[in-house]
């Protein structure tokens, strides 16, 4: 049957939308002709995928906060419409597959999970692709993409988050409020990350991004540039009231694209694992990443120059794709793994970063 027309579903976050961007690529390399639509949950990926010219139209609908009628009457629209459609990995729920049923799509792709696949209704995709522990969120995706047409990607291209001129007169006019010069060495931080199922065990403590703040001003001369959505507005306070210098600054802007043209700015970008952190590799930004929990094949910073700040303790990686609440099973320090991270091990790295920039 030739594949006319298919549906994104990518509910699961704006990074892992992003992520699906070099598979988006590909697939309308492959089959160009075919409309290809995506279904968000989240502002931040519709304000990506909306600038996108491989989607014909991106829908986002706010399933956390709905109703399950009103939910079920907005997934009705779709019904019967697709020939295709492809769940994006990282997405292990059943709500997400019971969508993708529902929309009733004859071929039905996504991963089949190594952990609760079965009861996550993993069963309902007919074109399926292992999950692999040692493979990139980014190679997931392709791998989908192969599976759904029959053809072999021989090579994987970056995540694209494409900026306007808007976008970038916005960064402009940010410097320029705050008299920051194309001689400054910036660096930007993002001291946040989801908090859904107690992912906000994730974070590098506000105190610790303080630290290193205070210590890149004193020894680098730096100005420092704390970034986060508007949920973080108090994160980011806490942060910059912390650090207490003149050269530390909020970025507050009107969108996501607004916030990332002035992220392009930044010499380094130190960051938790997070959608910026994703923001920035598709920026080609060199990036600081402060992992605990979390598999770095996974997550790993796709196609630009980082380095990864990790205990690499026996126990790591504990953080997997799956509807359970994120756990530590330590008995002598819970998240150990990102608790006893240090500024002094961040700021080495980061200085390391700035003497190869040199």
């Amino acid at each position: 049957m030739k594949i006319k027309k298919i549906l994104i579903i990518a509910l699961s976050g704006i990074g892992d939308a992003l992520m699906f961007t070099p598979a988006l690529i590909k697939l309308k390399e492959i089959l160009p002709e075919a409309e290809i639509d995506a279904l968000v949950m989240f502002k931040g990926a519709e304000d990506i995928y909306s600038r996108l010219p491989y989607l014909s139209n991106v829908y986002r609908f706010d399933f956390i906060n709905s109703s399950k009628i009103d939910s079920l009457k907005f997934v009705n629209r779709f019904r019967k419409k697709y020939d295709a459609s492809i769940n994006v990995y990282p997405s292990n729920r059943r709500e997400y597959n019971l969508i993708s049923l529902l929309i009733g799509a004859s071929k039905r792709t996504g991963v089949n999970y190594l952990r609760h696949d079965l009861s996550n209704l993993g069963w309902t995709n007919n074109i399926t692709v292992k999950e692999n522990d040692n493979m990139h969120n980014v190679e997931e995706n392709i791998m989908l993409v192969e599976n759904l047409t029959g053809k072999k990607i021989s090579s994987i291209p970056s995540l694209e988050f494409p900026l306007t001129d808007e976008d970038n007169k916005a960064s402009l006019e940010f410097f320029k409020n705050h008299e920051i010069t194309e001689s400054d060495l910036v660096i930007g931080l993002h001291p946040g990350c989801a908090t859904l199922k107690n992912h906000i065990k994730r974070r590098w403590e506000p105190d610790k991004f303080a630290v290193l703040s205070k210590m890149l001003i004193k020894n680098k001369g730096a100005k420092i540039l704390i970034f986060g959505g508007p949920e973080e507005d108090d994160l980011k306070s806490l942060v910059k009231n912390k650090i207490d210098s003149e050269n530390s600054f909020i970025v507050k802007t009107n969108s996501l694209a607004e916030s990332a043209a002035v992220m392009k700015r930044c010499n380094i970008f130190v960051t938790n694992d997070s959608s910026l952190m994703h923001v920035a590799s598709a920026l080609q930004l060199n990036t600081v990443a402060v992992i605990g929990p979390t598999n770095t094949n996974y997550i790993r910073p796709w196609q630009t120059n980082h380095k990864i700040v990790s205990l690499n303790l026996d126990c790591a990686p504990c953080f997997i794709y799956s509807p359970r609440h994120l756990k530590c099973s330590r008995s002598d320090v819970q998240y150990k793994c990102i608790k006893e991270l240090t500024a002094d091990m961040v700021y080495q790295t980061v200085a390391k970063f700035i003497s190869e920039l040199q």
